[in-house]
């Protein structure tokens, strides 16, 4: 599988994996029950900022990538919900999933894969009385954290591409994006194969 994992020495690398998925799942419960005010919103988003800079030792420079990756997450989310809704809202619901971006990102950028997945097979091992490979859904869950970084990541590399080039493709961007993603499942897809999991 493919791994965001980053190197370092950090608050967050030497937590160990369990405790940092459980509060990743505890925040993510948390924030997606809790109505907080506008101000509430902004702290959150603060301190999930925080977890990325100082938590998974990225920096100012880091939390300034991460932010910049989720801006058409921010764009469209938040404003379709100021047209159709009001602009509290789109601060309220705009800020609970971006902070759940940010802590999710952190958790894999300082957790190696082989760690996370190890703990969510212990999670799911129970499972087996039901005639469930733990492995099945372990990957599954941990598929899923992965996979905005992985695409926002996917996006930054076309663009970078763009850049050099001196061109702007606009929507057809989607194309070169397209390939990158389908590549990264072919990828994925061997690693599953080669866990025994791809029959």
């Amino acid at each position: 599988m493919i791994s965001l994992y980053r190197t370092g020495d950090s608050i967050l690398h030497r937590a160990p994996a369990g405790w940092k998925l459980l509060g990743l799942a505890v925040s993510a419960l948390i924030i997606s029950i809790a109505r907080p005010a506008t101000g509430w919103t902004l702290l959150l988003l603060g301190v999930a900022s925080l977890v990325v800079a100082l938590g998974a030792g990225a920096g100012a420079r880091g939390v300034a990538v991460a932010w910049w990756r989720l801006r058409w997450v921010i764009v469209v989310l938040g404003g379709a919900l100021v047209v159709f809704v009001s602009a509290s809202a789109a601060v309220q619901s705009t800020g609970r999933v971006v902070t759940l971006l940010l802590l999710a990102e952190a958790v894999t950028r300082t957790t190696r894969t082989s760690d996370m997945l190890d703990v969510l097979c212990r999670l799911f091992r129970p499972l087996r009385a039901f005639g469930v490979d733990p492995e099945t859904p372990a990957l599954a869950v941990s598929l899923t954290i992965t996979m905005v970084p992985v695409l926002a990541g996917l996006l930054e590399q076309v663009r970078d591409a763009q850049r050099a080039r001196g061109v702007r493709l606009g929507v057809r961007s989607a194309v070169p994006l397209l390939v990158l993603a389908m590549k990264h499942a072919d990828d994925v897809g061997d690693a599953l194969s080669a866990r025994g999991l791809g029959r």
